[in-house]
């Protein structure tokens, strides 16, 4: 299994400055995390979009001694649509076996991605049912055990919602439609939309995706300066090594 980090967007949100996988959490940036985390779970080869401060990124994996275990890909219109990265980074989707999809701007505790791997199902995502409700989380709604919605704004019947980590596991066929989506969104001009977008034209196709609920772990996304607060506050002393 292959995975890949999306770590091209710029943080308006946070006016960080830096690129958000390297905010530091207990001496350790997220992209390092990810990185032990991944090589813990047995995953082979990780592949970063970056766009941002993209030699800063790349310097970090140096540091990192991490040049055979990953490899970066440049999105130059990392401005854009977030599309636009998970465009670039086509061939990797497409290049055969299951595939782990990945926001790099989460920081986790491992037990969230061994469960996402060891999951029964081929096509998977994580969903907390813990979130504050508003505009912001991107939802993952149930109805009947099946996942019948994945965006911000979700209005349809469904039994429950939860909070999407932001994390999918796709095997060879649905990486392969999602690169395939993702092309027919740049085809039609749509360079503004959401890597959501597509991801969820793939996901929500009949049994085609189901979902762990990871209620309860601990886990969060870094978007605004209050995310970086809580995760140090809240998040990092819950997070275990096991």
């Amino acid at each position: 299994m292959n995975a890949i980090l999306l770590a091209a967007g710029v943080g308006r949100r946070l006016g960080a400055g830096e690129p958000k996988c390297l905010l530091p959490f207990g001496g350790q940036t997220l992209l390092a995390r990810h990185l032990e985390i991944l090589r813990a779970c047995r995953v082979r080869h990780v592949t970063v979009g970056i766009g941002h401060q993209a030699d800063r990124v790349r310097a970090a994996i140096a540091d990192l001694d991490a040049g055979g275990f990953v490899t970066t890909v440049f999105n130059p219109d990392y401005r854009l649509g977030s599309i636009l990265t998970l465009h670039s980074l086509r061939e990797s989707l497409a290049g055969g076996g299951d595939i782990l999809l990945m926001d790099a701007d989460v920081l986790y505790d491992r037990r969230l991605l061994r469960r996402l791997i060891n999951s029964s199902h081929a096509n998977c995502c994580l969903l907390d049912r813990n979130f504050e409700p508003g505009d912001e989380p991107v939802k993952l709604c149930v109805r009947g055990g099946a996942l019948v919605e994945f965006r911000k704004k979700a209005d349809v019947p469904c039994d429950f919602c939860g909070e999407s980590v932001g994390f999918f596991k796709l095997a060879e066929t649905a990486a392969h439609n999602l690169a395939a989506v993702t092309q027919h969104y740049v085809d039609a001009g749509k360079t503004d939309e959401c890597y959501e977008e597509a991801l969820r034209d793939v996901m929500l196709s009949p049994g085609a995706f189901g979902f762990e609920d990871v209620t309860g772990l601990p886990w969060t996304e870094i978007d605004f300066p209050e995310d970086v607060e809580r995760a140090r506050r809240d998040i990092l002393p819950r997070l275990t090594d096991e």
